[in-house]
């Protein structure tokens, strides 16, 4: 006998921390262009256009939570969940992308130093640090446990590490005349920022190929299971998430006693939460029948329906 329990809750709604953030960041790039382009500064030209590559992680973003709400359909029988697992590895690939190509450039500014800085570009740099800071600090709670959001707060904190430190390098400049500074403290930012993008990637890309989420421990999940009344064993243990905060279990139970109840099954999906954050879990139930070991021709089962 198959039994399915799911028991729902409801995530935090991010649509407003996305709207904020989009709109901030949209208005900073349009402001980034016009200062460029007044200044003739090619360093906020590129910001900008990194810049906008962010309005797109954060697109990107809340796209897949808005997907990751749709009904199940007849062709996606999960509906869209896993939406927000592939957001979550665009934008690692995304930041990725970002940092290597800042890395490049500070390597290459060891070797033909830049002049520094203009008062324009710190103006501008100091802004983006406010409004980068503000959207990564809307998604800083969210992101400890959905890695959609974790993405969409890393996208923010880099950008606000990268305009911090064209702040800071330019003030040094100006101080001691040294450079070599700008392009070292932009290595060191991208050092930290490739660090957490590159545990993003192997995170949302172990969801993806269905791995067990991280924290939860499988054998504990079936010692668990074991242990429960008139349960003799367990087998065909799967655990994997359907998005990046839905996660769901499949198991076979052994129950030589016969069927539990539906009282049981209930109480056991909440505490698969409660204890493992599993909140979409499906049980077959075996009363080890000899009928089940024949695998045709056999007629009956031995299942209950």
């Amino acid at each position: 006998m198959n039994t399915h329990s799911h028991h729902a809750h409801p995530h935090p709604d991010h649509s407003r921390a996305f709207a904020i953030g989009i709109t901030l960041n949209a208005l900073f790039v349009v402001a980034e262009i016009i200062y460029g382009l007044q200044a003739n500064s090619l360093a906020l030209l590129a910001d900008a256009g990194h810049n906008a590559g962010d309005v797109l992680g954060l697109c990107m973003a809340w796209g897949a939570v808005i997907l990751a709400r749709r009904e199940p359909s007849e062709r996606f029988t999960y509906g869209l969940q896993s939406a927000s697992i592939l957001a979550a590895l665009a934008n690692a690939l995304l930041l990725l992308l970002a940092v290597g190509g800042i890395g490049w450039e500070a390597l290459h500014r060891f070797t033909a130093p830049e002049t520094p800085a203009s008062m324009t570009v710190i103006t501008v740099a100091s802004i983006g640090v406010a409004v980068n800071g503000i959207t990564a600090w809307l998604f800083h709670k969210g992101g400890h446990d959905d890695l959609n959001i974790r993405g969409a707060f890393l996208h923010m904190a880099a950008d606000a590490a990268i305009s911090l430190g064209v702040v800071l390098s330019a003030i040094a400049i100006m101080t001691t005349g040294l450079l070599w500074l700008d392009p070292l403290v932009s290595l060191v930012i991208v050092i930290i920022i490739a660090d957490s993008s590159w545990k993003l990637l192997r995170n949302s890309t172990s969801l993806a190929l269905h791995a067990v989420p991280k924290g939860i421990n499988v054998s504990q999940v079936k010692t668990y299971l074991s242990g429960l009344p008139g349960v003799a064993e367990v087998h065909d243990l799967h655990i994997w998430a359907m998005s990046t905060t839905g996660i769901a279990l499949s198991a076979h139970l052994l129950m030589p006693g016969g069927h539990p109840g539906d009282g049981f099954l209930h109480t056991l999906s909440h505490e698969l939460e409660a204890r493992f954050r599993i909140n979409h879990a499906t049980f077959q139930i075996e009363i080890g029948d000899a009928a089940i070991e024949c695998h045709s021709g056999c007629g009956h089962h031995g299942h209950q329906h």
